[in-house]
C-alpha cells in the first residue's frame, strides 16, 4: 500500500523520508513522521507545519488503503487540526479512523501522540473529496 502512494507521489520524499507508513487495518491505518532537525521550531518541538503534514499524509493512507489506487486522486477538502501539547523532538504517531465514507466524500480522524507517550500532543478531522470510480 505505501509503495502505491511512492510510485504515484514520490516528491512527498524530497529531502528525505520523514513519513512512513507502520501499519494497515479495516479500522486504522498508523503513520510515523521522524523526528528530523527540519521539522523543529525554536524551542526544539515538532512543528506545528509538520503536525498537519502527519495528519493530512495519514488520512491520504487510509483512502488508499480503503479505495486502492482508485484513490490516489482524492483530495483535501477541509482538514481541523487542535494542538493540544507541546511535542517533544520526537516521532510522532499519527493513527486514523474513518468517520464517514460517502459516495463522494470521506471523514477521517487523525490522533496524534509521541512515541513513548499516551496523551495527544494534537488533533484533526479531516474532509477529502473522492475521485468518482
Amino acid at each position: 500500500m505505501a509503495q502505491i502512494i511512492d510510485d504515484a507521489f514520490p516528491q512527498i520524499h524530497i529531502g528525505g523520508r520523514v513519513l512512513h507508513v507502520d501499519a494497515v487495518s479495516a479500522e486504522h491505518c498508523d503513520v510515523r513522521l521522524t523526528a528530523h532537525e527540519r521539522l523543529l521550531r525554536p524551542g526544539g518541538t515538532i512543528s506545528g507545519p509538520s503536525l498537519f503534514t502527519v495528519a493530512d499524509y495519514a488520512a491520504y493512507v487510509a483512502i488508499v488503503a480503503r479505495r486502492g489506487a482508485d484513490g490516489l486522486t482524492a483530495a483535501t477538502s477541509t482538514m481541523t487540526i487542535n494542538f493540544l501539547s507541546r511535542p517533544a523532538a520526537k516521532d510522532v504517531l499519527a493513527r486514523t479512523s474513518i468517520l464517514r465514507e460517502g459516495r463522494r466524500t470521506m471523514v477521517i480522524d487523525i490522533a496524534m501522540r509521541t512515541v513513548g507517550e499516551s496523551d495527544l500532543v494534537a488533533h484533526a478531522v479531516a474532509n477529502y473529496v473522492l475521485p468518482k470510480r
